[in-house]
């Protein structure tokens, strides 16, 4: 329970300082320093592996039973990397998101800020009633993994045509009969008076079809790394960490999204892996490396990959 408390106690501090002193004020991040934040976060992601060993290390001193320090730690990276790795789809969605609603970038920021809290308590419930499930239930494990390769062959066979239109959706259609909304921005605001009627504005209106767009990207992404662990914080700080890397990296790739529209194959092949596993895990034990190195190599040759295809697309336009 103290680690729990001091994780999330951690996580909110650092959100208190990144609204309130790094970005007090709106402005245009831009590539470089959306690079510079998406490599600290990535830094600081690995780093907590560490800190995973360190705490499961004291664990397994005083049970022996319990969960080696090495494997929770490479169960924690490897998770880490599904969701990152995930991640990459909700950043198009986002994308189309705020391009929709036409949300100035100086205020993207903020939109993404508070749509992370909002991750963090959606998340959070579907990993405790996930992990919760596949306890009480181990039969569960196998629909988890039906699910995600259904997922991966969905992707597979689905061309542009599902493409998502925001204005169309029904959670903007819904929120439409709920409130009234405007179409002007209204600087950083999310609601704004206008005689005695209190409306909506485009960037409320964008914070809430991202944040159940996270959600639906999450029925994914949680039984994904389920196939991992059970273990309900390795889950969640993974889950998290993701998350927390996922408002810079947005801004890091969002004028270069193109470039990796292959890496969806990749995507592909990690969903068939671990849904996979998922399947088969009564009659084939993998070693916790096996999983890492099979992510990390999918990860690395859909982005080398992607980045090949676009330069030679570029050439030929040439």
């Amino acid at each position: 329970m103290i680690v729990w408390i001091s994780f999330l106690v951690a996580i909110l501090i650092f959100l208190a300082l990144d609204l309130g002193v790094f970005n007090k004020t709106p402005h245009i991040i831009s590539s470089k320093e959306a690079g510079k934040w998406t490599g600290i976060f990535v830094t600081i992601s690995f780093l907590f592996s560490g800190v995973i060993y360190w705490l499961y290390g004291n664990n397994y001193i005083a049970n022996p039973d319990a969960l080696k320090p090495v494997d929770a730690s490479i169960k924690f990276i490897t998770g880490y990397l599904i969701e990152l790795s995930l991640s990459v789809d909700n950043i198009f969605v986002i994308a189309i998101i705020f391009s929709s609603f036409r949300i100035p970038q100086k205020y993207q920021h903020r939109v993404l800020f508070w749509g992370i809290l909002g991750a963090i308590v959606f998340r959070g419930l579907m990993i405790y009633f996930g992990v919760l499930l596949i306890n009480k239930f181990s039969w569960t494990t196998y629909i988890f993994g039906l699910f995600l390769i259904f997922t991966a062959l969905k992707m597979l066979f689905t061309g542009d045509d599902d493409k998502f239109e925001p204005r169309k959706s029904f959670v903007y259609k819904s929120l439409r009969k709920i409130i009234p909304v405007t179409s002007h921005i209204e600087g950083e605001h999310f609601f704004v008076k206008k005689r005695h009627i209190t409306a909506a504005t485009p960037l409320f209106v964008a914070l809430v079809v991202i944040e159940v767009m996270d959600v639906v990207f999450a029925i994914d992404s949680v039984p994904a790394i389920l196939a991992i662990t059970s273990d309900p914080f390795l889950v969640f700080s993974s889950n998290i960490f993701a998350i927390l890397g996922l408002r810079s990296m947005y801004f890091f790739l969002a004028h270069m999204l193109n470039r990796f529209a292959h890496l969806e194959y990749s995507l592909i092949a990690i969903l068939t892996f671990v849904g996979l596993k998922m399947l088969l895990h009564d009659y084939i034990k993998l070693p916790e490396w096996v999983s890492l190195t099979f992510i990390a190599v999918s990860l690395l040759v859909g982005i080398l990959v992607s980045l090949k295809m676009s330069k030679d697309e570029v050439s030929v336009e040439n």
